[in-house]
């Protein structure tokens, strides 16, 4: 538990719990109101769906967005043997802050708790990017 690679791991596993959360509330969603998957062929075709289903495909598209960058900044810090206790602490904090960002979105989506959790890890983002730097010079 103690690798910086851990935290990875741990992320790309919830984004797999959330793929799965995304087709269970979906397709039922889209055998309710009678859409064929033809139907969603392009972005935006499936805005009829109800709020709560949106949500959580919103949220995994929030997975494959700045988390990528956490992947690369991790795969570096584990490369130039960076995995420190900090390290491996802010990373967990930031996925500890995903997973709570898509509990938030994925359930009550209160915008204003959703723009703090995101906020705070992105702060933890630029404390690891921060750091690599530093250790760099």
């Amino acid at each position: 538990m103690n690798s910086i690679l851990t935290p990875l791991l741990a992320l790309v596993a919830w984004t797999l719990v959330v793929w799965i959360w995304m087709y269970a509330t979906r397709i039922p969603a889209m055998q309710t109101h009678k859409i064929a998957p033809q139907a969603g062929a392009h972005p935006g075709s499936l805005d009829v769906l109800p709020s709560s289903v949106r949500s959580v495909a919103d949220n995994y598209n929030h997975l494959m967005e700045q988390p990528t960058i956490f992947y690369a900044l991790v795969v570096y810090l584990h490369l130039t043997q960076q995995g420190n206790a900090i390290n491996v602490d802010l990373a967990w904090a930031y996925v500890a802050l995903r997973v709570v960002h898509s509990l938030v979105q994925n359930t009550s989506n209160v915008v204003l708790v959703r723009f703090l959790v995101f906020t705070l890890s992105t702060l933890i983002l630029f404390a690891l990017t921060a750091r690599a730097l530093i250790a760099l010079f």
